[in-house]
């Protein structure tokens, strides 16, 4: 049966300016990082998707090596855009990056141009695009002149292969210095993809000031922790869980029992808002200006459908701010 999105898809989600640019983003955004790969269910995938779109999810974010195998998520989410959404293409953001390992040799990672050329050409290919609206460095690169990585993505913006550009993962000294040369080059440098949640704030600490200096949007991921920051593991760590999993480089079962107490005290805080911890930890997130979304994985639909609902509140009061403030910081 041909897939046919919601005609209210847009009624209820709220969508922001990405810095000073003309681009607005959903405030929940899909990241394709698992669970689109070739070891999941291709049907289970599909589902999630046309559940994002109808809810007004209109950016979902890959990258050249999500899977896994790496490639893997944008040739599925090629297959279902080809199939299923191509007479949508224009009401969506697709994003890829390039920087992490992908094939041997001394260009198969990091920031030359040989690289993120390459790796713009075979994201291209795996999707079936002619381009992506937004493509990032996925991470810095000490060993390479950063103008050398700019003018690389400044040429994929002029070859029509990308809309905008944007960095991840890079500190604010380093995004500073970037955004200077994409001023001179005249690139449309919007976006920054850093990690943040409440249990990792290292955008506090420069980079949002060089954000608003620069008059740059952030798209956040990891805004739940891996899962600590929703009720997974209130009462225990299910077998089935990423925690459990002894091969999770994130996540481990000593740093899920290590923030119980705080997580917990959390929760009451978010079911005072009437709301669940995750709700309340993605509007936390949203709270900053420079943010203008959260990325956030799913496994199945109604996990994405549950984070919606954090859109329903997403103002807080000075005590509850406070009430946060005092928990995070025990130590």
């Amino acid at each position: 049966m041909m897939y046919l999105a919601k005609e209210a898809r847009y009624q209820d989600m709220t969508y922001r300016r990405v810095g000073h640019s003309g681009l607005k983003l959903p405030a929940i955004s899909l990241g394709l990082w698992h669970n689109f790969g070739d070891v999941d269910q291709l049907s289970n995938q599909r589902e999630i998707l046309h559940g994002a779109f109808d809810m007004g999810i209109t950016h979902f974010d890959l990258a050249n090596n999500y899977g896994p195998p790496a490639g893997s998520a944008e040739i599925n989410f090629g297959r279902i855009l080809r199939e299923d959404f191509q007479s949508y293409r224009d009401e969506m953001i697709i994003s890829s990056k390039a920087g992490y390992y992908m094939w041997p040799g001394p260009y198969g990672e990091w920031g030359s141009k040989k690289n993120i050329v390459a790796s713009c050409d075979q994201s291209l290919k795996r999707m079936g695009l002619d381009y992506v609206d937004i493509f990032y460095h996925h991470r810095p690169d000490y060993d390479t002149p950063l103008r050398e990585t700019a003018q690389a993505l400044d040429l994929l913006v002029r070859q029509g292969k990308a809309l905008y550009v944007g960095v991840s993962n890079y500190d604010a000294e380093r995004t500073k210095e970037i955004a200077q040369i994409f001023k001179e080059l005249g690139t449309p440098f919007i976006i920054h993809q850093p990690n943040y949640n409440m249990f990792d704030r290292w955008i506090e600490d420069g980079l949002l000031t060089v954000l608003e200096e620069e008059q740059l949007g952030a798209i956040v991921f990891s805004p739940l922790a891996q899962g600590m920051l929703t009720n997974r593991y209130l009462n225990g760590i299910p077998a089935d869980s990423r925690a459990h999993r002894s091969d999770s480089p994130f996540l481990s079962e000593d740093k899920v029992e290590a923030t119980l107490k705080i997580v917990k005290e959390l929760n009451k805080v978010a079911e005072n808002r009437n709301q669940t911890l995750a709700e309340m930890a993605l509007g936390w997130n949203l709270r900053q200006p420079a943010i203008a979304s959260v990325l956030v994985g799913a496994s199945r639909l109604s996990q994405l459908q549950d984070n919606v609902k954090a859109l329903a509140k997403l103002s807080f009061e000075d005590e509850e701010l406070a009430a946060i403030e005092t928990i995070l910081n025990q130590n």
